[in-house]
């Protein structure tokens, strides 16, 4: 070897051992969140991306994957390099209903590792102004004696609307026809407030904003308790569907076998994001709650995701949901 290319090799050498002793991160982070922009999970995204800025050193680049009830999105995150750099948000539907309703090209608690466990929100069921019900009672007399022309809106099989929806039929014994939406929640939206479709069951992160603007019909919430951001709409148990209760909760995950140390700082962010109080407000204000730090770590967020699987599947494989990713 020559004395100019053993002094190139150095160089080379050392330029690729300052390249691997930058501190994570050294650029900017890409957030995939797995629904359109506008809906419940993007704002949580957004509004956890604006503060993780600030620890992390760098911007947090949020991309908006649609399709396949979140599926498209989730499989580009297994996929991706383990370096920390992409991330993803995710939620009850994407991470526990998904996984029961159709095969995934990737294994929901083996092929990721888990960041923060983040907010989560019981469902509203809203309908479209024009509904003659009412209150919930009412409503439920409407569409057993409208099954053929009642519609409600859902982000597709599966998703979390839908679940919502078969859930309720078999409790109340009402009927009513499903319509998907690519999108999700915010054409959802569009459409019920335009009359389009007579109901949904959405999270309170998107419906409250309706609701106060007086855009549609608040029904009931699915929980037993009220929401302090909106204590005026009643629980399932008080409105007339006693224990129907869903609530989705948000949560970041990155590739298996990210190094550790991304892990940490990433979780870290997270958890300063949901202290700091205009975070807090905000979420609050949508209708979020946030669970104590002790469940907002990684550990904590992966025992939650376990146990929600073990929940839930039984129950919607049960109700023999089979859908196919991207229909």
């Amino acid at each position: 070897m020559t004395r100019q290319c053993f002094f190139l090799a150095c160089v080379v050498l050392a330029s690729i051992g300052v390249a691997q002793a930058q501190p994570y991160p050294s650029r900017p982070v890409t957030l995939i969140v797995p629904f359109g922009a506008g809906g419940p999970l993007d704002t949580v995204a957004r509004t956890m991306a604006e503060r993780m800025r600030v620890p992390l050193g760098q911007n947090v680049v949020v991309e908006n994957v649609t399709g396949a009830s979140g599926a498209i999105a989730i499989g580009r995150v297994a996929r991706s390099a383990p370096d920390g750099y992409t991330f993803n948000i995710g939620n009850w539907p994407t991470h526990v209903v998904n996984g029961a309703v159709f095969p995934l090209q990737y294994d929901l608690l083996n092929d990721f590792d888990p960041v923060a466990r983040l907010s989560s929100n019981p469902y509203v069921l809203v309908g479209k102004k024009g509904l003659p019900a009412a209150n919930l009672k009412d409503l439920i007399a409407w569409l057993k004696a409208n099954p053929e022309t009642a519609t409600q809106g859902t982000a597709g099989p599966g998703s979390g609307q839908h679940v919502s929806g078969i859930y309720f039929q078999s409790m109340t014994g009402a009927r009513f026809k499903f319509v998907p939406y690519r999108a999700g929640s915010s054409d959802i939206m569009r459409d019920l407030v335009g009359g389009h479709i007579d109901l949904t069951f959405d999270q309170a992160i998107t419906a409250l904003p309706y609701i106060r603007n007086g855009d549609v019909k608040a029904y009931a919430v699915t929980a037993g308790a009220r929401l302090a951001a909106a204590p005026d709409i009643p629980t399932v148990d008080e409105a007339g569907a006693p224990g129907l209760y869903i609530s989705t909760w948000n949560g970041f995950w990155v590739p298996k076998g990210t190094p550790p140390d991304a892990i940490a700082k990433l979780s870290a962010a997270a958890m300063d994001a949901l202290a700091d109080p205009t975070v807090r407000q905000r979420l609050a204000g949508l209708g979020q709650e946030i669970p104590p730090p002790e469940q907002q770590t990684a550990k904590a967020l992966g025992a939650h995701h376990k146990a929600e699987i073990e929940k839930w599947w039984p129950i919607i494989k049960g109700a023999n949901i089979k859908v196919e990713p991207g229909k």
